[in-house]
């Protein structure tokens, strides 16, 4: 039987493994079991991490500026400049994470990072862009450990005004697939500040932040810009983008045109796709939900191997998912899933690919 057209395109798994780790893997283990078919690799991204590595392994120069991390501790932050003759006008991607990311803590998240962690690399990120000669600035956002609004980011650039100067004639593009405002139940603070080790007194005083930030911003912008959709992306700084002047959009399809996504799932007779955690949100918007309409509209099957699958068969019919598989199922612990993540995961790849037919 002659083999199969395989797409592997992935997202990051947290911070266990990168998008194009994640495609190495899922496709090592996909070699063990079905030699014989034909495999692509495609990582993919929400504008989180792993933005920059996947962008850099298909256009562009890849830069390093060392930044203000989310703390004390300058860190070595990666960004992609494409200069390209075909690249006009002529593009920066960077990727927030790269600055301000959960990784970059220096340990587990808790109630003091939650509350001093900042985007002051970022903006110092869009600075060197400008410097080398960027028209187009596109900010990746996820996957953050601050939730200070941008405000950080803003005053890197010299505060509101002089960052609305600065930034006047640039294209800029907040890419994330994150729907949520900057303020209320749905906003910044109340859905992520957990996530990055605030209790609920921190959520409180961030949001009491956020709030008066807000301000500053609708002011600025001459408009409302804290209740727009993506507004409260990484901790906010989609707000403060918008409020520079920028607009938002989906991360997914940015990456997406860059990979020549849509030429892939033509050809394929079966996608294999995954992330972190599959649940709800994976359905709205994200790399998982974005392939499983292409391939939908193709009657192709769609794979999805995650770190962990809470949606139930029903829910993955009507998204268009054949089947979900759990790394962590597999592991036989979260622990071991996400410490031993690579090799789980290929392990899990080889069971799959010996019993799919």
């Amino acid at each position: 039987m002659a083999g199969l057209n395989v797409l592997i395109a992935p997202d990051c798994f947290g911070d266990s493994l990168t998008a194009v780790q994640a495609a190495q893997s899922i496709a090592q283990g996909w070699r063990n079991s079905r030699p014989e078919d034909r495999l692509t690799l495609a990582p993919q991204s929400d504008g989180g991490p792993g933005f920059v590595e996947v962008l850099a392994s298909r256009l562009g120069q890849m830069h390093t500026e060392r930044v203000s991390g989310p703390l004390d501790e300058d860190v070595e932050a990666r960004w992609v400049l494409d200069t390209a003759a075909s690249a006009h006008p002529v593009t920066a991607y960077i990727e927030c994470a790269q600055a301000c990311g959960l990784a970059l803590l220096g340990g587990p998240p808790t109630v003091r990072t939650a509350l001093d962690a900042h985007s002051r690399g970022v903006g110092q990120l869009i600075a060197a862009a400008l410097q080398a000669g960027a028209e187009r600035i596109v900010v990746g956002l996820g996957g953050s450990g601050c939730t200070d609004g941008g405000r950080g980011m803003v005053e890197a650039l010299g505060g509101l005004g002089a960052a609305r100067a600065l930034l006047d004639g640039v294209e800029l593009i907040a890419a994330t697939d994150v729907e949520h405002p900057l303020l209320g139940p749905m906003g910044a603070a109340s859905v992520f500040g957990p996530q990055k080790g605030a209790d609920p007194d921190a959520v409180a005083v961030l949001e009491d932040r956020l709030s008066r930030w807000a301000e500053e911003l609708n002011a600025a912008a001459g408009r409302n810009v804290s209740d727009q959709a993506g507004a409260g992306a990484a901790g906010g700084i989609g707000a403060a983008l918008i409020a520079l002047g920028g607009r938002r959009e989906s991360g997914a399809a940015i990456i997406a045109e860059h990979t020549a996504l849509q030429d892939d799932v033509a050809v394929a007779d079966l996608v294999i796709t995954g992330e972190g955690r599959f649940d709800d949100q994976s359905l709205h918007g994200k790399v998982v939900s974005a392939l499983a309409g292409g391939a939908g509209a193709r009657q192709t099957p769609v794979l999805v191997l995650a770190g962990q699958v809470t949606l139930d068969r029903a829910a993955l019919q009507a998204a268009g998912i054949t089947a979900a598989h759990s790394v962590t199922d597999h592991a036989g612990s979260v622990h071991r899933a996400i410490e031993d993540a690579a090799n789980q995961l290929t392990g899990l790849t080889t069971a799959v690919a010996a019993a799919y037919s």
